[in-house]
């Protein structure tokens, strides 16, 4: 077991310092735990702040009520309860050990043992440790993980899956995020062993966690060997025989462009245009309505051309769904980039210069207009105010209130 130290900000705020104090009393001890540790000492940022105590879970709860402060019991059949002390919340876990698990919950007895409540967490850079002072405390290995930027088990690999097979999942987000190289070897076997697990898994769970893998900085190297194991598929077979190797270029072309991490977007890039298959991810994966039809949409919009005018291009803007016409345009540019196509590139990179600043004009006829140039309510005026929105639109949206009205009065006075 080795030592060293931190500190940060974060670990000297006086909440919780407060929190620390009060389950530090007598003979319980309290620690800051995994997230906050690893992420300081790799340089992440740090926001939820998790405590692993000695004190059971009645006992934290009095603790923390006399203090002044909110419990909320949010867990605590497994020993978690949430503290909240002036609107900011820490959760705090007692000590535990599993006594048997179905490969997704455990039934848990509570202790006061930190190595045993160490090998009970996932991977070493998890099972880290700070006191109160900043020290921390490495029970399994995880501060050579870090400096080396290791993503390891704890353990034996395939034990610690059976226990989790949400671990399996874990296993390339957390890669994604922090490590270097090429995953543990272990842990990819082990993986690829027990990747029949994942049907265990709630289908909220399985896309929580890919989504989270697809927002990493760059995920290439996590899906390419998360499809080497056989697990991308198992999850997310829309990706088999289509194309994660449009990740890197993707990437790379984030990089050049300045564009967010967007997880949506890195999932088009590796499924198929195909509504049908995506409405069936979709329900698979149970996403939320605004991802289902965000990804639908992507699949009904045109493929860009780069022949395509401004003026065209700011048309379909406006009678269809930007985000859809944004998403094609981006993919197409990384595949021109890919071929090294200059000129495409650089027409596209201009088409998506207009998509990004693309605002919907105001209409300026409405449906009194059109009354008063001698349509009759009805489905006929519906259909023709489309008409006269399309003849602006295509017009490049310049066209007044008086042109359109006498165009429309013509159109009625010929029918």
């Amino acid at each position: 077991m080795t030592a060293t130290r931190i500190e940060e900000d974060w670990l000297r705020d006086p909440l919780l310092q407060s929190v620390l104090a009060v389950l530090n009393e007598g003979e319980e001890e309290a620690r800051i735990v995994g997230g906050p540790v690893r992420n300081t000492l790799l340089g992440q940022p740090v926001s939820d702040i998790d405590i692993a105590t000695t004190c059971l879970p009645d006992e934290a709860s009095r603790r923390i009520e006399s203090s002044g402060f909110k419990v909320v019991p949010t867990g605590i059949e497994h020993g978690t309860i949430t503290v909240i002390a002036n609107g900011r919340p820490f959760e705090v876990t007692t000590l535990r050990e599993d006594l048997s698990t179905d490969g997704r919950h455990a039934e848990v007895k509570f202790g006061r043992d930190w190595e045993a409540d160490a090998w009970r967490r996932d991977f070493t850079i998890n099972a880290l440790y700070a006191k109160a002072d900043g020290e921390i405390v490495d029970p399994v290995g995880g501060l050579a993980d870090i400096e080396g930027r290791v993503l390891r088990f704890i353990g034996d690999a395939e034990a610690r899956i059976k226990e989790d097979y949400l671990r399996i999942l874990r296993f390339y987000r957390f890669f994604a995020w922090y490590g270097r190289g090429r995953p543990d070897a272990a842990g990819i076997r082990a993986s690829a062993k027990l990747k029949a697990g994942l049907a265990h898994l709630s289908a909220e769970r399985i896309w929580m966690e890919l989504k989270k893998l697809l927002g990493a900085p760059d995920p290439s190297r996590a899906l390419l060997w998360m499809r080497q194991a056989g697990v991308l598929t198992a999850v997310l077979p829309e990706s088999e025989r289509w194309g994660i190797d449009n990740i890197h270029p993707l990437i790379d072309t984030e990089t050049q462009f300045g564009w967010s991490a967007d997880p949506l977007l890195r999932l088009l890039a590796i499924i198929p245009p195909d509504a049908a298959r995506i409405g069936e991810l979709a329900g698979r994966l149970k996403l939320s309505k605004k991802e289902r039809d965000r990804l639908l949409a992507y699949a009904d919009a045109e493929n860009p051309s780069a022949e395509e005018s401004d003026g065209a291009l700011r048309a379909r803007l406006y009678f269809g769904d930007p985000t859809a016409i944004a998403d094609r345009l981006k993919l197409a540019l990384t595949l021109a980039r890919q071929k090294e196509d200059l000129q495409v590139s650089s027409r596209l990179t201009a088409q998506l210069a207009v998509a990004s600043g693309f605002a919907p004009p105001d209409f300026p006829l409405n449906g009194e207009d059109m009354l008063a140039a001698g349509y009759s309510p009805g489905p006929d005026l519906g259909k023709a105010m489309q008409r006269m929105k399309r003849l602006w639109a295509e017009g490049g949206f310049v066209m007044s209130r008086e042109v359109l009205l006498d165009k429309a009065m013509s159109e009625d006075a010929n029918r």
